[in-house]
């Protein structure tokens, strides 16, 4: 397990992620469904979309906050300590402004075939990749040509993060998709296993910085 994110002691002991995909992938039912995973292991969480376009296709932003007290801000996601890229060509889009805001030493994970290593000139951050598409695909989530990723993105976050667990994972899939629960279930558990993450100096550092939620 990657495991070495964590939630940082000291400071305000939370975590603040965004979530980037477009209409009809899930990010905001991932947000809400990485909420309901954490709240289990008794943290204090935060999931809301941002408000615009719900077109299927268009540009949708989620966030994610995970702390071990109340969360008292109310704010979108500015500095986030790490993002979760649902489509990789997000990347690309400037409109999206995927990258804005990171904070030094965050990450990245994204929603793609490519070797960690193709996307080491991003942000200088540490990066990670799975093949969501694909495992959405072989799990008959979704439609060949517009695959539902969120699942095995979530899984990979869990190995990527250790931010929760997969068993909690497992039981928010199931009680927030009531549809194929067992097939996004099965995609989350390939997701965690298909991870592929980039060495930094940054995670090394954080063995020693952070713990595990």
């Amino acid at each position: 397990m990657c495991g070495t994110i964590g939630i940082p002691e000291g400071g305000s002991e939370m975590v603040e992620i965004r979530i980037h995909g477009r209409g009809g992938q899930g990010a905001v039912i991932a947000s809400q469904i990485l909420a309901q995973a954490t709240f289990r292991d008794d943290k204090h969480v935060q999931a809301f979309p941002a408000f615009g376009s719900e077109r299927r296709g268009a540009p949708v932003t989620a966030f994610y906050r995970v702390g071990r007290f109340p969360i008292w801000v109310r704010s979108e996601v500015y500095q986030p300590d790490g993002l979760i890229v649902l489509d990789e060509n997000l990347l690309n889009l400037k409109s999206a402004n995927v990258t804005k805001g990171l904070k030094d030493g965050g990450w990245i994970l994204i929603n793609s075939p490519k070797d960690p290593a193709e996307f080491a000139d991003l942000c200088g951050c540490v990066v990670a990749t799975v093949d969501a598409s694909d495992i959405g695909r072989r799990h008959n989530l979704g439609s060949p040509t517009a695959p539902i990723v969120n699942t095995a993105i979530i899984g990979a976050f869990a190995e990527f993060t250790g931010l929760a667990t997969l068993d909690n994972i497992a039981e928010a899939i199931r009680g927030a998709v009531p549809v194929k629960a067992k097939e996004n279930v099965a995609a989350a558990f390939e997701g965690a296993k298909s991870l592929r993450a980039t060495s930094h100096p940054a995670t090394e550092d954080r063995r020693h910085e952070n713990v595990r939620a």
